[in-house]
Formats: C-alpha cells, structure tokens, sequence
C-alpha cells in the first residue's frame, strides 16, 4: 500500500476524533491508529526500498548521460577542429584567389593603359600623316587650278 494514501488515512483518523473540551487534546479510535502505524511500518520499507531503487536507477541515468555528453563533447570538438581546418584551407585559398584577382586586374589595367598609349600614337602619327597628304593634295589642286587659270577653290 502506498504510504502518502496511509498518511491521508491516518489524519482522516485524528479529523474524525472528538475534542476534550478545554484542552488541545483530541480522542481517536486507537484500534485504527495502531492498525494504521502497523501498515505503515509494512509499508515504509517498500517504499523506502523503491526510493532506493529510484535512486540507482538515477544515479546509473546520470552516469549514462553524462557518458553520453562527453561523447558528444568530443565528436564536437573534432567537428570543429574539421571545420576549422577546412575554414583555414579555404580562407587560404580564398586569399590567394583575391590576390590572383588583384593581379590580373593591375595587369589588365596596364594592357589597356599601354593599348591606349599605342591608340594615342598610332592615331596622332596617322593624324599627321593625314594632314601632310591632305596638304599635298591642296597644293595639287591649287596648283592645278593656277595653270588652267581657274580661281582658287575656297
């Protein structure tokens, strides 16, 4: 039987015992109080070997558990050392390819800095070139003008 129900069955007792007047003093039926103490002192080794069992079956939990979460612990720790390891060789490469970037962008910053300087001296000896021919065919055409007796060309 379960002691908390003799425990309630035992202050149902003293509830429905009878005060003396004058006094705090109170009269149970003692066949029933004794019948209940007797159950209980049954009773109470149960319940105190339950208790027991209760106990190393949570000690024997804990112990799993925390078994388990140092297992946990550890799988956790080489996970981010894995992690950290993959960090480092791709934060590696990560700097290395900004760097490759870095470079190739100087480089075809310069290719198209020097492709421009050619551009500029090609195009201002073709403008010179131009203007020579350009002057030479005016002269032919003045010239030409001047021995057919034509006026200039404006």
């Amino acid at each position: 039987m379960d002691i908390l129900h003799l425990v309630d069955r035992l202050e149902e007792v003293f509830n429905a015992g009878r005060p003396i007047p004058l006094t705090h003093l109170l009269t149970v039926d003692e066949e029933r109080v004794l019948e209940l103490i007797d159950q209980m002192r049954v009773s109470i080794p149960d319940e105190v070997k339950k208790a027991q069992q209760v106990l190393a079956q949570r000690d024997r939990i804990l112990a799993q558990a925390q078994e388990e979460a140092a297992r946990t612990v550890q799988l956790a720790k080489e996970k981010v050392d894995q992690m950290v390891e993959r960090d480092s060789v791709a934060m590696a490469a990560q700097s290395r390819a900004e760097q490759i970037l870095q470079n190739a962008k100087a480089d075809a910053e310069r290719v198209r800095a020097d492709a421009d300087d050619y551009a500029l001296e090609v195009l201002t000896r073709l403008e010179t070139e131009l203007t020579k021919s350009l002057n030479q065919v005016r002269n032919g055409i003045t010239k030409l003008h001047a021995e057919k007796g034509l006026p200039p060309n404006p």
